[in-house]
């Protein structure tokens, strides 16, 4: 079978460490080319410090992986839509709905693949989660997301900016795993947004939300200021007993029992898979929901401000 053509916009450390060895490991894709601001890349395989230059000087290239920082995308992704190219995004989509939506939209229009990618939902037990709790009313949910921004986002400081999401970053891969593990729609019902003074997006985070499928209360708390081992755990109670996913979705625990799980072929190599398949079938596969509960949070969400937040 023909091997598709990619590039990678936005070569950093996540493309390196996950994008790059799930291309390269995938007998369906060719690494075309990649593309950043300093023209590191990949030994071998053509750089460039624009995606207008790889646009223009990359033959027969039909697919790119847009890894920018969020509030670059929807411009990239747009032009790479318009000259018919199959568009891989990494999480969040995009700054807003609206851009997420238009690109959507644009990609229908010129019969290309539009892949929204959330990481996290291909960990081994999300899936086998979901198929448990289904068509269960539940009781209650306790989404606990906890790491250190210095070891995970080290100098950055785009991520504090407008645009940037500040832990809603992290806090975006548990949401998108509750949602498709949720069995009903999640609504945010009110939630604190603590900001630092001296940055523009939120250090932490409470929420509490809604749905018709549960009465009970329904959690999240997002933290970036923790220290040690992350926690990274989504608690459900239903009339049938409690379901735990810990380790960001690695493992499954039901009633304190560790259930045993595929750990298939991984997150990313899963997600390559997946666009291979969106692209033989000329389907997109664009869910905002997780995208939808942030900005909602930040609608619902009462402001409260914390102690400067410096890397060092």
């Amino acid at each position: 079978m023909r091997r598709l053509r990619l590039g990678i916009i936005g070569f950093g450390k996540i493309a390196e460490d996950q994008h790059v060895p799930s291309i390269q490991g995938n007998p369906r894709f060719e690494l075309a080319a990649t593309v950043s601001r300093q023209g590191k890349g990949v030994p071998g395989i053509p750089s460039f410090t624009s995606h207008a230059d790889m646009l223009s000087q990359v033959e027969d290239l039909e697919a790119v992986a847009v890894c920018t920082p969020p509030t670059a995308r929807y411009q990239i992704a747009r032009e790479c839509i318009e000259a018919g190219l199959h568009t891989l995004l990494e999480k969040p989509p995009g700054v807003t709905l609206s851009e997420v939506e238009h690109l959507a939209c644009l990609a229908e229009g010129r019969q290309v693949s539009l892949f929204a990618t959330w990481h996290a939902r291909h960990n081994p037990a999300v899936v086998a989660a979901a198929e448990r709790i289904a068509g269960q009313e539940i009781r209650r949910m306790e989404i606990v997301w906890h790491e250190d921004v210095r070891k995970w986002h080290p100098g950055q400081q785009w991520i504090w900016e407008p645009g940037g999401f500040g832990v809603f970053d992290p806090g975006i891969n548990a949401l998108s795993i509750a949602t498709r593990i949720f069995p009903g729609e999640l609504f945010v019902r009110d939630a604190e947004l603590m900001f630092p003074e001296n940055k523009q997006a939120p250090i932490a985070a409470r929420i509490r939300f809604s749905s018709s499928a549960g009465g009970g209360e329904l959690t999240a708390d997002f933290n970036w200021r923790h220290s040690g081992e992350e926690a990274w755990n989504i608690v459900i109670g239903s009339a049938e007993g409690t379901l735990k996913l810990s380790e960001g979705g690695a493992r499954l625990f039901v009633d304190d029992e560790e259930i045993s799980v595929d750990h298939g072929i991984g997150e990313y190599p899963a997600i390559y898979a997946d666009f291979a398949d969106l692209v033989d079938e000329r389907r997109s596969e664009v869910d905002v929901r997780p995208l939808r509960l942030v900005a909602d949070a930040y609608l619902a969400g009462r402001r409260s401000f914390v102690a400067p937040f410096e890397h060092s």
